[in-house]
C-alpha cells in the first residue's frame, strides 16, 4: 500500500483478552487477526477458497444448530447465518487474511472466521464493526465449537472439495493414455529391463499398463474419502463434546453435509478425530502414490520421446513452445518435465504431512494449517495440469513406426525367443555373431537356414 494512502487510513480500535489493537476501519476482521497477521508472515499465500468455503459452512451449520436447539436467540443466530450466506456469495472474502500456515491448530484462522463472520452480521444489523457487545465473535459466532474441532472439520470438507475436482482430471488423464494403448496397439517395439534391450512388446502394450497402474492409484484415492468423510464437530476441545447443547452435534453435521454437498457424517470416536489425523495422512498417502504412477510415466515418455537423432526417438511429442532460446527447432518434453516437477512436490508434500500426522501429543494434533496446505497445494496442482498435460502432451503423442520396427530387427536380443526351437547354446553363439560382424539375428538365422522368415516373423505376435 502506498505510503499516501497508509497516512490518510482511518482506524478503529478493536478488543480481545489482551487489549486494545488499532485496526483498519473498513475491515471486516478484528484484534486477533490484526495481532495474527504480524506474527504468521509465512507463505504469503492468503486461505485456500475452500478452506474459507468450509469454515464458512461450518459456522453457518453451528448457528443453525444453535437456534435450533435453543442456545442463541434468533435475530443473532439470523444475522450470523446471513453473514455467512453473504461471503459464500463471495463477498468480504478479501478479509480472510491469516497465512495458510499460522498458529498451531488452526486457532489464527478460526478466529479470523469468527471475526470477519461477527462484523459482517453487526452491518446487518445495522450496528458499527467492533461493537460485540450484542453480537461477539467468540460467544456468539463461535458458540458451541472450539478451534480444535472446527479446523479439523474444515480441513477434512476442503480437501473433499479439492478432491472433487481432482479425481475427474485424473480420469481424463486415463482416458487419454486409454486412446493411446488401443492406437499404439499393433505397434511392436523392443521393450527395455535395465534399460537395456529386452524381449518385444507393443507399444499400445505399454500404454495400457500406465492405465492400469494410474487406474489402480486414482481407485485408492477414491477410497481415502471414505475416512474423510467422517467429522469430528462437536467435539470442541478434547473430543468430549464440553459446552455443547444436546443435540447440536447431530444437527450441526447434518447441516454441513447439506450446504456442502457431501456425504458427511459424525466420527464415531470423537477424541480419535482431534488427536489422530489418519485419515489425512491416508489420502494424503494416495495422492503421494498417484504421483509416483504418474512421474513413472513421464520419464517414460521422456526416455521414449529422447533424440530424434541420438536417442530413443520411438515417440513423437507435439511442440507446445520453442524447446530452446539458443538451439532453433529444438523441442523439448517441456510438459512432461513439469509433470515431474509437480509429482516431486506432492510427494514432498507428503512427506511434511506425515510428520505433522505423527506430531499430535495427546488429546489434540496441532499441525492442521501445515498438512493442510500441503493437501490443498498438491491436489490443487494436479487437478489444474493433468487436463493439459493429457490434451497438450498424451493425445499428440505420435508412435515412430519405421524406428520401432528396425530396432527389433536390428536387435540381437530378440534371439531369445529362437531359444525353444535352436536351444540356448546356439542362440547365445549367434547373439555373440552378430554383435561382431553387425548383421541382424534374422540375417544369421536365414543365411544359416536355421528357419524361414516367415517363421521368424510368427515369434513376433
Amino acid at each position: 500500500m502506498p505510503l499516501f494512502d497508509k497516512l490518510n487510513m482511518k482506524f478503529r480500535l478493536d478488543q480481545d483478552s489482551l487489549g486494545k489493537v488499532k485496526i483498519p476501519a473498513d475491515a471486516y476482521y478484528g484484534a486477533f487477526t490484526g495481532r495474527a497477521i504480524k506474527q504468521y508472515h509465512v507463505t504469503g499465500h492468503a486461505a485456500h477458497e475452500n478452506l474459507i468455503k468450509s469454515f464458512v459452512m461450518i459456522k453457518r451449520s453451528a448457528a443453525v444448530a444453535n437456534m435450533k436447539t435453543k442456545s442463541i436467540d434468533r435475530k443473532r443466530g439470523r444475522a450470523i447465518v446471513s453473514a455467512c450466506d453473504k461471503i459464500l456469495a463471495g463477498k468480504h472474502v478479501d478479509q480472510f487474511v491469516v497465512d495458510m500456515i499460522n498458529s498451531g491448530a488452526g486457532t489464527a484462522f478460526n478466529m479470523n472466521s469468527n471475526e470477519v463472520i461477527a462484523n459482517v452480521a453487526l452491518t446487518i444489523l445495522h450496528k458499527k464493526k467492533g461493537q460485540y457487545q450484542f453480537l461477539h465473535p467468540n460467544d456468539h459466532v463461535n458458540m458451541s465449537q472450539s478451534s480444535n474441532d472446527t479446523y479439523p472439520t474444515a480441513m477434512h470438507v476442503a480437501i473433499l472439495m479439492n478432491l472433487k475436482e481432482t479425481i475427474p482430471a485424473v480420469d481424463i488423464l486415463i482416458k487419454s493414455l486409454s486412446k493411446k494403448a488401443k492406437q499404439f496397439s499393433s505397434f511392436k517395439k523392443i521393450g527395455r529391463t535395465h534399460l537395456m534391450d529386452a524381449l518385444p512388446v507393443t507399444l499400445g502394450s505399454e500404454f495400457a499398463a500406465y492405465v492400469t497402474s494410474i487406474t489402480k492409484a486414482r481407485d485408492a484415492l477414491v477410497a481415502s474419502q471414505k475416512e474423510l468423510q467422517n467429522v469430528a464437530l462437536g467435539g470442541t476441545a478434547v473430543g468430549s463434546g464440553a459446552n455443547t447443547p444436546r443435540g447440536y452435534r447431530k444437527i450441526a453435521i447434518s447441516e454441513l453435509a447439506k450446504i456442502s454437498k457431501l456425504p458427511l457424517k459424525p466420527e464415531r470416536d470423537m477424541q480419535h478425530g482431534l488427536q489422530s489425523k489418519f485419515a489425512v495422512a491416508n489420502a494424503s498417502s494416495s495422492l503421494r502414490n498417484l504421483a509416483l504412477e504418474i512421474g513413472k510415466l513421464a520419464n517414460d515418455i521422456r526416455l521414449m520421446a529422447s533424440g530424434p537423432i541420438a536417442g530413443l526417438a520411438e515417440l513423437g511429442i507435439p511442440a507446445v513452445h520453442a524447446g530452446s532460446s539458443i538451439m532453433p527447432g529444438k523441442v523439448n518434453p517441456s510438459l512432461a518435465e513439469c509433470m515431474n516437477m509437480i509429482c516431486f512436490n506432492v510427494i514432498g508434500n507428503d512427506t511434511a504431512v506425515g510428520y505433522a500426522a505423527q506430531s499430535g501429543q495427546l488429546e489434540l494434533n496441532v499441525m492442521l494449517p501445515g498438512m493442510l496446505k500441503c493437501m490443498l497445494e498438491s491436489t490443487d496442482m494436479l487437478k489444474n495440469f493433468l487436463p493439459i498435460f493429457s490434451a497438450n502432451l498424451i493425445d499428440g503423442l505420435t508412435a515412430n513406426k519405421d524406428k520401432l520396427r528396425k530396432d527389433i530387427e536390428n536387435s540381437p536380443v530378440i534371439v531369445t525367443l529362437l531359444t525353444p526351437k535352436i536351444g540356448y547354446l546356439k542362440s547365445a553363439e549367434l547373439f555373440k555373431e552378430s554383435l561382431k560382424t553387425g548383421k541382424t539375428i534374422r540375417e544369421l538365422v536365414v543365411s544359416k537356414k536355421l528357419m524361414s522368415n516367415k517363421e521368424i516373423d510368427s515369434l513376433f505376435g
